[in-house]
């Protein structure tokens, strides 16, 4: 999604073990060179094992793809969970060894793994054996390994075994019933994660084999990556994956500090601050009780008319709250108000003081369970003028029962505009947790939401600090088909495309035959001059996006709008 905004080939943190990406730090250098070592040099044991994400995969797969000798015949044990002879049944099926009598039988297999050793000597070839996933192996099948290396000639031992594993594995062969396999490991190797330098390194070498040209990350995200990832490469990809989407959300083009902090929290559930902001943060926690007192009060006086999906929740928010004189108000009020009172105030009392309006973080802690996906859908469904009901279907298929689809992506503040619809942004406060609020309008940089059914607008660059992109939408499908529209595609869909897309613009989009209800040549060229002109996925088919972009340029009649916060009559 975010690959053609940084002008990327492909996603260059995939946590996919993929050898083109393979970093030679130093550590890994050292380790690749005992791995090649292992599989040049005769007999015993080669033990790689590191902590988990540390790339031990990657290497074993580059090892297998690029630095295998050509004269090797390879085993690899990708599924350690086995038993004795599940172990020497699967060795044999790598090496296509095939046992005709007795394939349950330990004998059986270990002597027709022994005929196939001998015949691979002599014709000048290697066997290796890779483990990975080492630590779950049994004591029992351990032994099993040991007893393989005794498979040998007068001269040499005809199976190397290489075993990859998490540091446990190193644990279990330190047992004293295992000294025996333990002494023939002629070569050990413990990957270690990245250092800081190394990690600032590695995050731009796979921006550089994904086609990136300029830098994405600043000097302080780097950092932040490397305090939050402690240089284990598999959190260092997962941590750059989500910022960059957080940073195309923003429509932003490089990466900061912040933004990756807040990558941080949405994938461990919470938001790791920087060892600075909390030593700052037992001093600013006094003064934020006070603060966050004063909201509450200041919230309390308010008591919104929410809409009745809302009330009910609304009413058990307010049988919490503690007795205090309140004045009638109507309306749904977005900043705090002088409310005047029947009697003049008396000489001696003082003008209340101005309470501080919540802002979007402290709603989002105040509105608490109110900001659920049901409570949100509940809230968009009332802007079609539906009824949502929980317990039952899911939110979609109450949708497409009422002939509306589910469109749920991430975006941008550009692609929401382009939809121009009412949708669920999922909002990611300060302590890592998820807010499902409604966002009802869009204006002069500007967002009106629905917060628990309380309506306010904050700045959209307020918004941003706590969205990562993710959404959800409802629209209606022509003709009540949530399909999408190609070559070759026929019917009513068809002619309902090159009728819409005249409308808009009959010059530009008209179409050489618009009566004909088959998508030909000159359909899909129009498509794609539309889809060009919108700046969308340039690619001839008119999908869920298309059609949404479609009908909002149409303004068809019934349908909520972030522009006009009013259903579009025609």
């Amino acid at each position: 999604m975010y690959t053609s905004f940084f002008g990327l080939r492909e996603k260059p943190f995939s946590i996919t073990p993929d050898p083109r990406y393979l970093f030679l730090s130093e550590r890994h250098g050292e380790a690749l060179a005992h791995l090649v070592y292992g599989v040049t040099e005769s007999g015993g044991f080669i033990q790689l094992t590191g902590e988990v994400g540390t790339g031990k995969t990657t290497l074993v797969r580059t090892l297998l793809l690029n630095r295998m000798p050509n004269n090797a015949n390879v085993a690899v044990v990708l599924n350690p969970q086995l038993s004795v002879v599940e172990f020497l049944a699967t060795i044999c099926e790598e090496l296509h060894i095939e046992v005709t009598h007795n394939r349950g039988s330990v004998k059986a297999l270990t002597d027709a793994l022994n005929r196939h050793l001998l015949e691979a000597h002599a014709d000048g070839r290697r066997t290796i054996l890779v483990v990975d996933e080492a630590q779950n192996l049994s004591p029992a099948v351990l032994e099993q390994v040991r007893l393989l290396t005794n498979l040998e000639t007068a001269k040499q031992k005809l199976l190397q075994i290489i075993l990859i594993g998490q540091p446990e594995l190193r644990e279990l062969l330190a047992r004293n019933d295992l000294r025996q396999l333990a002494q023939r490991i002629t070569a050990r190797y413990h990957l270690e994660p990245l250092s800081r330098d190394e990690t600032a390194q590695y995050i731009e070498h796979r921006l550089k084999v994904a086609g990136a040209l300029g830098e994405v990350f600043d000097a302080g995200a780097k950092k932040e990556i490397y305090r939050l990832s402690q240089g284990v490469p598999r959190l260092v990809n997962v941590i750059c994956d989500r910022a960059l989407l957080g940073a195309y959300a923003r429509e932003s083009r490089h990466v900061n500090a912040r933004l990756v902090r807040q990558a941080a929290a949405e994938v461990h559930g919470q938001l790791e601050y920087s060892p600075w902001l909390r030593r700052v943060g037992i001093a600013a926690g006094i003064a934020g009780l006070a603060i966050i007192g004063v909201s509450i009060w200041s919230v309390t006086r308010e008591a919104p008319t929410v809409s009745a999906a809302t009330a009910a929740a609304a009413e058990a928010v307010t049988a919490a709250e503690p007795e205090m004189a309140t004045e009638p108000e109507t309306g749904v009020q977005q900043e705090a108000v002088a409310v005047t009172p029947d009697e003049p105030p008396a000489d001696d009392e003082l003008p209340a003081a101005t309470e501080p309006e919540p802002d979007l973080q402290e709603q989002l802690k105040l509105a608490g369970d109110l900001t659920s996906t049901n409570f949100a859908l509940a809230v968009l469904f009332e802007a079609w003028g539906l009824e949502y009901t929980t317990g039952g279907a899911s939110g979609c298929a109450q949708a497409s029962a009422a002939g509306l689809a589910c469109l749920y992506q991430r975006g941008s503040w550009r692609s929401l505009q382009q939809m121009d619809r009412p949708a669920i942004l999922t909002l990611v406060d300060d302590d890592g947790n998820d807010h499902d609020v409604v966002l009802t309008a869009i204006h002069d940089g500007y967002a009106d939401l629905s917060i628990g059914g309380v309506d306010v607008t904050h700045p959209v660059t307020a918004v941003t600090d706590y969205w990562f992109g993710q959404y959800l939408l409802l629209w209606r499908p022509p003709l009540g088909m949530e399909i999408s529209l190609g070559r070759p595609a026929t019917g009513p869909g068809v002619v309902w495309l090159r009728e819409s897309l005249a409308a808009i613009d009959p010059v530009r989009y008209a179409s050489t035959n618009p009566t004909s209800d088959v998508f030909d040549a000159d359909l899909e060229f129009i498509v794609r001059t539309f889809q060009r002109d919108q700046r969308l996925d340039v690619d001839g088919v008119a999908g869920q996006q298309t059609q949404i972009v479609i009908n909002s340029m149409l303004a068809t009649a019934g349908t909520p709008r972030l522009t006009t916060q009013h259903l579009a009559q025609d």
